[in-house]
């Protein structure tokens, strides 16, 4: 076991970060549960949550990490930045910034288990997420003074705006903590009005029944018919909140390969991907968070912005799958054709 002060550790653990390729590490000291634990469990309590059941799982343990991991004394926050610039041509439909690449879980799960193969040297024990476990991870970014919880409960940055994912490793050991980020929105309410839904209902609250994110990724059912117009041409996911936010104006480009926009991001008409079989699908999104929603759900979503956007041209297509044995493709295949007829007019 090697013997450092808790300068010392901190400080090996961020040359570890960069060395990884993390744009920010910060600490942050665990004293207590999280900051907004009532919070999250009066989100939770009201069903804002929506049909994510995971997130009503052990509440505690969500929100106080003593409960995760017992003797804990630190939380080691990074962030990695994955913003591909403005898209080179405009996209027939638009997934959300966060899936132009490969699938972040992977690539940051092991960049943090390389990291805690170098702290466990140090002694203690050490557990990782990455948007995969019982952690309020924008709490103790926060509280490491990794940017600041805005509006829309994204977490922002100052010098990398809000394109960024966040991991966080969970440790006995005892690191020198950072100051806690300070709030920087001020008056600016453009994440809220920029919504499509309304879903951002109040400061720091979102329904995530009306979260276009939600119900394009997490949602397994049909897209209520009340939100589909709304959703214009996203089939996966919705990043109007971070667009909007004036903070991006600092965004830098990421320096992560993994990231770069594949082919079906720019490259794609919306009626190619009714073509689709379940093998297909899986080839086109191998490696991509995409892939985790089945090629249902996908349809489903391709075909509300069909809907929305589609011409005449899509209509043969879209008909097509009206019949489809899948009930969540054929019913949206339905409304889909009824309002690219009646926009256009068409018999």
């Amino acid at each position: 076991m090697i013997s450092l002060s808790v300068a010392e550790m901190k400080a090996r653990v961020q040359t570890l970060a960069r060395a990884e390729g993390f744009a920010d590490c910060r600490v942050a000291r665990v004293e207590g549960p999280a900051t907004h634990a009532e919070e999250f469990r009066e989100w939770v309590a009201e069903g804002a949550h929506g049909d994510m059941a995971w997130m009503a799982r052990n509440v505690d343990r969500r929100t106080d990490p003593r409960e995760v991991l017992p003797g804990v004394k630190s939380v080691v926050v990074v962030a990695l930045n994955y913003f591909q610039g403005p898209p080179s041509v405009q996209p027939s439909g638009r997934i959300a910034r966060y899936a132009w690449g490969e699938d972040y879980h992977d690539l940051m799960d092991g960049k943090l288990r390389r990291m805690v193969a170098e702290m466990t040297a140090w002694g203690g024990v050490q557990k990782l997420y990455v948007d995969t476990g019982p952690v309020l991870e924008r709490d103790w970014a926060a509280a490491a003074g990794l940017g600041w919880n805005g509006k829309s409960t994204v977490q922002i940055h100052r010098e990398l705006g809000a394109w960024f994912f966040l991991g966080e490793i969970l440790t006995t050991l005892e690191l020198a903590p950072d100051a806690p980020a300070r709030d920087h929105c001020g008056s600016c309410t453009r994440c809220m009005s920029a919504c499509p839904t309304q879903a951002i209902d109040r400061v720091r609250h979102v329904d995530a029944r009306r979260c276009l994110s939600y119900l394009t990724i997490e949602h397994k059912g049909a897209i209520p018919v009340e939100f589909r117009r709304a959703l214009g041409d996203r089939i996966y996911g919705c990043d109007e909140c971070l667009e909007v936010c004036p903070w991006n104006r600092f965004a830098q480009l990421s320096r992560e390969a993994a990231f770069a926009a594949k082919p079906f991001v720019h490259g794609m008409k919306l009626r190619e991907f009714l073509l689709l079989t379940d093998e297909s699908f899986r080839e086109l999104f191998r490696g991509s968070p995409i892939k985790r929603i089945k090629r249902p759900a996908f349809l489903r979503n391709v075909l509300v912005a069909l809907g929305n956007v589609g011409g005449l041209d899509d209509l043969a297509p879209v008909e097509a799958l009206a019949t489809d044995s899948h009930p969540l493709i054929s019913e949206h295949a339905q409304w889909a054709a009824a309002e690219i007829k009646q926009r256009l007019g068409a018999s």
